[in-house]
């Protein structure tokens, strides 16, 4: 909740509730929790940017890529220096960049997120995200 950049989707709001369902258990009724955790970001009319580059795809002019291109580097920077500790969004791909109803890119997905204090080293050696 705490980026605030024009090229990272914004968090609109989120809920997360809690059940408790009857089960069955050797004969014995318990109780489990259940926890749903729902959240909502902006929407994103153009979709993502796997959309505007596959193959049955018309294509973007050369000024929109580049835009697209220049609009990521600066969500990146923003994660990268914006704050105390950087952020790394660690699953960077097309289909986690979104686009607005102008073709802005906007970084999305951080659910593999790291924050890096800059005393250690970061070595991944666990297959993570996406293929």
């Amino acid at each position: 909740m705490r980026l605030d950049h024009q090229n990272i989707v914004q968090l609109v709001g989120y809920c997360y509730e809690t059940h408790h369902k009857p089960m069955l258990h050797n004969g014995e009724t318990i109780y489990a929790e259940e926890t749903n955790r729902v959240l909502c970001f902006e929407y994103m009319p153009n979709g993502s940017l796997r959309n505007h580059i596959s193959e049955e795809c018309d294509g973007l002019d050369w000024q929109t890529r580049y835009e697209i291109i220049k609009g990521i580097c600066e969500g990146l920077k923003y994660l990268h220096e914006g704050f105390k500790e950087p952020i790394y969004h660690m699953d960077l791909k097309p289909d986690n960049i979104l686009l607005d109803e102008n073709m802005m890119p906007k970084l999305a997905d951080f659910g593999l997120s790291k924050l890096y204090d800059g005393e250690q080293s970061m070595i991944t050696q666990i297959l993570t995200g996406t293929m």
